[in-house]
């Protein structure tokens, strides 16, 4: 039996997020996707890895005739609508977005920035969450990362710290320890891009603070691309 994500934890049903449950638990396939599916598609967004954990067979649509795991888009859309209202009940200030992963930097410091969290691209730090003695140490009350299996320090500091965390799982990954997963690509320059980009403007909106159309005026997306 596939892991079941912690979305009791806060409260959350299982259908608010999407996915839980069945692969299409909590999807409304009447919703009109947050962007168009030639955009998802063309940023890879959905394309995983040509290995699959139990974990995450809820998420997976099919398997592509060279053996890669197609990440369903309507669930991950689905994830990106809940998990941006989940983070909306945290100040910004207290949120913390990691990225060991050389495509994911840029996108997460620019996140972060964006929505008023805090950023730890590159290597993190041991005990940056549990070692009040070193300069780097913060006290967040919650982490996102980008990819549970690169961001491992983090994520085992985050779960020895008591805190809920979110990340960007790829069709290999395992959900142990995310508490709310967002199945999706997070492998790829482009698709990392685009979600976080997505993430923050959807972020942004629930708080009023801008539009669909404003975003795109001041937001380049492809600024928001690594140039590794």
């Amino acid at each position: 039996m596939y892991f079941q994500e912690n979305w009791f934890r806060f409260g959350l049903r299982s259908g608010y997020l999407g996915g839980a449950g069945g692969p299409n638990a909590g999807v409304n396939t009447m919703t009109e996707l947050l962007i168009d599916r030639e955009t998802y598609e063309t940023h890879a967004v959905h394309i995983g890895t040509q290995q699959k954990s139990a974990d995450m067979a809820q998420f997976i649509q099919e398997v592509r005739s060279d053996g890669l795991y197609l990440i369903d888009i309507e669930i991950t859309d689905s994830r990106i609508r809940a998990i941006s209202q989940f983070l909306n009940r945290y100040n910004p200030a207290n949120i913390m977005v990691v990225s060991a992963r050389q495509y994911g930097q840029r996108p997460a410091r620019k996140f972060a920035e964006a929505i008023g969290a805090n950023a730890s691209v590159g290597r993190f730090i041991p005990g940056s969450l549990t070692n009040p003695a070193l300069r780097s140490y913060v006290e967040p009350d919650m982490l996102f990362v980008t990819d549970p299996a690169a961001d491992q320090q983090a994520l085992r500091e985050a779960v020895n710290s008591g805190l809920p965390i979110v990340g960007i799982v790829d069709a290999n990954n395992n959900l142990r320890n995310v508490d709310i997963a967002l199945p999706a690509n997070n492998k790829g320059r482009r698709s990392l891009a685009l979600l976080y980009w997505v993430l923050a403007r959807e972020v942004l909106k629930a708080r009023g603070e801008t539009t669909d159309e404003a975003w795109a005026e001041a937001q380049d997306l492809e600024d928001w691309e690594s140039t590794f």
